[in-house]
Formats: structure tokens, sequence, C-alpha cells
């Protein structure tokens, strides 16, 4: 394999499959499954997974509710998806290990690096919940700050699209997938491949990014393995 050392960014809308709120387990073991291919492959692998199939702090500020509180709420919602996420992946006899930033001994693990990296090297996947354990930052910046402390040499960005294209492919019939971008060009570009905040810390620690569809079979252990698949966002 390419890459020794990794971290995937799920959304939680993508373990809700068709569903269009909560957990759909199907869709779950499809993705444990798929990161137990590459698990198996040799590649040390760590995850940060979003809440948003059962809480959206951004919503909630919208209705009215402290954004700080709601913060709180969606990291609590990266839990449960965390913890489904290890139930899955330990079906599939893949061994695991849950870090929360917000510590919550009965349930999980505390964050700590030097842990982490432990797990990894025991061949342990290591599921990253409750964000960065701070309100006003997202799941995507988590998964970046996580990405370098452990020292990842890719951060894979897993999305229901195959890439970064020119314009929203949902929207445009004319965009164009992007094999590969710079940091530099998709901010001139105004390309919404993260948040500015994930985008710009990805960027000074010329962390490389990949983009890809998640719901390909297979695209992770290819992307992983070395082939041209989605989009790889580097420093040139």
């Amino acid at each position: 394999m390419k890459y020794r050392r990794v971290l995937l960014k799920l959304s939680g809308e993508a373990l809700s499959g068709s569903k269009s709120y909560g957990i759909d387990a199907g869709q779950v073991r499809y993705y444990a499954e798929e990161i137990a291919a590459v698990v198996r492959a040799g590649v040390q692998t760590a995850i940060v997974i979003g809440g948003g199939n059962i809480f959206r702090g951004i919503e909630a500020k919208e209705q009215g509710l402290d954004q700080a509180q709601g913060d709180y709420m969606g990291m609590l919602a990266t839990v449960i998806n965390a913890l489904a996420l290890q139930n899955a992946l330990e079906q599939v006899g893949v061994p695991t290990r849950v870090q929360s930033a917000i510590e919550m001994q009965r349930v999980c693990e505390p964050f700590i690096r030097r842990r982490a990296i432990r797990h990894l090297e025991k061949g342990r996947v290591v599921i990253f919940a409750a964000g960065t354990g701070n309100p006003f930052f997202t799941t995507d910046t988590a998964a970046t700050l996580r990405a370098i402390e452990i020292g990842a040499e890719l951060l894979l960005k897993g999305t229901r699209v195959d890439g970064i294209y020119t314009a929203d492919p949902e929207k445009d019939a004319t965009a164009q997938r992007l094999s590969h971008i710079s940091y530099r060009e998709a901010l001139e570009r105004r390309l919404e491949v993260m948040d500015l905040t994930a985008f710009t810390l990805s960027q000074e620690h010329q962390l490389p990014m990949a983009v890809f569809n998640i719901n390909m079979p297979s695209a992770l252990y290819r992307i992983l393995a070395g082939e041209s698949v989605g989009t790889i966002v580097s420093a040139r």
C-alpha cells in the first residue's frame, strides 16, 4: 500500500444511508467492510465522524438555540455514531477503540495522542469522537487536527461525489472533475472542499487530502493502493 497511516473523515449523514435521519445498520456495515479491507492490508487507520444524522448545531442555532449549547449537543451525537461504527467494525473482526474529546469513562477512552498512536501501531482502528471538544469548530477541523497530531500521511474525506469539480455537479451538468489541485488553486477558485479553518490548517502543515465517493465499492482501498481515484489536494 502507498500509505502507512491515514485518517478518514466521514459525515454523520453518511451513516443514515437511504434514511433521512438516524443510523442505517446496513450502511454502517458497508463502511466497516470497506475500512476492514485497508486495515487488513496493513494501513493504520483513524476515523473522525460527524453527527449530522442525529443533530446539527448550525440548524439548532437557526432555531434560536445558543450556538455553543447546540455544538455540544452535536458533539454528543458524534459519540453515538462512533459507537455504532465501532460495533460494526468489531463484528467484521477489526479491533477498535473510540476516543472522545469530551471525557465519558464508562463509554469510551479520553483522547490521548500518544495512546491513540499506540493503538494504531497495534493494528487497531481509532475513532475520534466529540470533535475537538470545543464549540464553534466543525468535525472537518477536528479531522484535520487529529490527522496532524497522529502523523497521518493522508486525510481522506468520504463524500457522495467522486471528487472535486469545477462546479457543483448536482447543479451544473458541464462541471468537470479535477484529478489533482493545489491548496492555492482551490482557495482561488473558492471550491468548498472543507471549511476554511480546516483547509488552512491542512495547507499550513502540508497535509495532502483525498476527496472521493465513499459509496463507490473499493474506492478507499484503491486510493490507498496508489490508484487515481477522486481528487488529491496538496501543496503542489
